[in-house]
């Protein structure tokens, strides 16, 4: 018998069989991988526009469609915040809705400037306001501020040129107030040079702030001025800082003792620091300490010399001081403005000496700082006739009674 195995033939045929056999078996395989790959993109296909749809009758309907309620049904009712519990809440500090009502001329745009910086550095929302000549508003007016305010992210600062609001009085959670004040007589000086000349950012800035001030009225001597009794330097005029510390009330805009006493009381209960001009460095350190999320590192800010170059730019131009009769014209009008004053510098001399820091003036003598220097003794200013006829109109029923403050 033969041996086939062996014979050349058969093992050419036996090789050609198995390549073509191989070469098929490629064939299918590349084939089956394509089909694979067509039956995959289908899928994305179907489930991309099963999740399109569903979407659009979610949003026609009011509601998500009942296939994707079965689906949710199917795959389990669990959802992060079952599995893993809700987000921790960010922890506010305290307090964390803070508002500074800045006086005019009181220092107000070095603080500005210096909340700018530490808003970016210490991540807390400072909202300032541009409106700069309504102090006063009506109810509305007030309810519309004070719900927007309270709207603000907190921690927020808010600051406006605006009369104390009392946000309890509309049942709204009260921010806690800050504030710096200055001698009345300055402030009143560098208010007076301010509307006429600007400061020292650009030379021509009070003619666009103040442009519609006739030449008689900008070059008006201020002791002309304060001696023949001019509006702008007699009361009310010049009652100018207690209002922003007695608030919205009518009366708080009439020189007295009404608004003197209710401003006085509202310092107490709802500002948690006033300071001084005067001792401006003290004010930031108090500020730094009862406030740290939001004044921290403030004084070796303000004593930079990169901030100090633009502070330098806020000096009022061209302001000098009026005589000595002149000054004590003025200081007898305002008396109510030196009692406040007075009493702010007590109350901020008394939170130094709780904390531990040494004031720079001990005692609280009534007359200005300047006219002490000039050895000038003041008398008391003389009661007004108007007085008594206030105190009699306050016992009777006032048409504004849903605006005094509890």
């Amino acid at each position: 018998m033969k041996n086939y195995s062996s014979s050349p033939r058969l093992n050419n045929h036996s090789a050609s069989h198995s390549t073509d056999r191989n070469s098929r078996k490629g064939f299918w395989s590349s084939a089956l991988r394509l089909r694979f790959s067509l039956r995959d993109y289908a899928f994305c296909m179907a489930t991309l526009l099963l999740f399109c749809l569903g979407s659009l009758l979610y949003q026609l309907n009011g509601g998500p469609p009942k296939v994707l309620l079965e689906i949710r049904q199917y795959l389990g009712e669990s959802t992060f915040v079952d599995d893993h519990g809700p987000p921790t809440p960010r922890e506010l500090p305290f307090p964390s809705q803070v508002i500074y009502n800045r006086v005019g001329k009181c220092g107000s745009r070095t603080v500005v400037l210096l909340l700018r910086i530490l808003a970016e550095k210490h991540q807390f929302n400072l909202v300032s306001s541009d409106i700069h000549n309504k102090t006063r508003l009506t109810k509305h007016e007030q309810v519309d501020l004070m719900r927007n305010i309270s709207t603000i992210p907190q921690p927020f600062l808010y600051t406006r040129h605006v009369h104390f609001l009392n946000f309890t009085r509309f049942r709204i959670e009260q921010p806690v107030y800050i504030n710096i004040i200055r001698d009345p007589i300055n402030r009143f000086l560098s208010n007076y040079f301010f509307r006429r000349f600007g400061d020292w950012r650009g030379e021509q800035n009070h003619l666009i702030r103040t442009p519609q001030m006739k030449d008689d009225e900008r070059y008006l001597d201020i002791n002309v001025c304060i001696m023949e009794n001019y509006p702008e330097c007699s009361n009310p005029r010049l009652f100018y800082i207690v209002p922003y510390f007695c608030g919205q009330h009518p009366q708080c805009r009439e020189p007295g003792v009404w608004a003197l006493e209710r401003a006085k009381q509202n310092v107490i209960e709802n500002f948690l620091l006033v300071g001084i001009l005067e001792e401006l460095e003290d004010v930031l350190l108090l500020l730094e300490r009862l406030l740290p999320h939001y004044f921290s590192d403030v004084l070796s800010i303000y004593k930079s010399p990169t901030f100090w170059k633009m502070g330098n730019l806020t000096g009022t131009v061209k302001k000098h001081m009026p005589t000595i009769e002149a000054l004590q014209v003025l200081y007898q009008r305002m008396k109510y403005e030196y009692d406040f004053y007075n009493f702010i510098r007590d109350q901020f001399h008394l939170t130094k000496k709780k904390i531990g820091l040494k004031s720079a003036s001990q005692n609280s003598a009534h007359e200005p700082d300047f006219l002490r220097e000039l050895a000038l003794r003041t008398q008391e200013p003389l009661e007004e006739e108007e007085e008594d006829e206030e105190e009699e109109d306050m016992g009777q029923e006032d048409p504004n009674i849903w605006m005094v403050q509890p």
